[in-house]
């Protein structure tokens, strides 16, 4: 599994499709995205990880930069898509952060 991650607007789900030469439509067969939205909603994080593992990309945006919301329940959720992602980097054998549209590959490697 590829994982991808970066802030919103960042153009990971571009970076996604140019990786897997194919258009934004076809992407859902290959890619999962918004997984922080998940680990807000789910009590078993590992579980989670396991299930998203499955897919060969899974495109997470990072929430954990900026200003720490006051909402306990924000900061809850922000809490579980940080801890998700650490799972996440766990289990993927390439891990690509893009900023600026621009990746940087933080652990594996895209070559095949």
């Amino acid at each position: 599994m590829i994982l991808v991650i970066g802030p919103l607007y960042s153009g990971k789900r571009a970076f996604a499709c140019r990786l897997l030469q194919c258009e934004e439509q076809e992407l859902s067969r290959y890619a999962v995205w918004d997984v922080q939205e998940r680990a807000a909603k789910t009590e078993n994080l590992e579980f989670l990880a396991d299930e998203l593992a499955r897919w060969s990309i899974v495109i997470a945006t990072e929430i954990g930069g900026g200003v720490v919301p006051t909402d306990p329940a924000e900061r809850a959720a922000r809490e579980a898509a940080g801890r998700l992602n650490c799972l996440l980097s766990q289990r993927a054998d390439t891990v690509v952060r893009v900023f600026y549209g621009l990746p940087l590959v933080l652990k594996g490697s895209l070559s095949q």
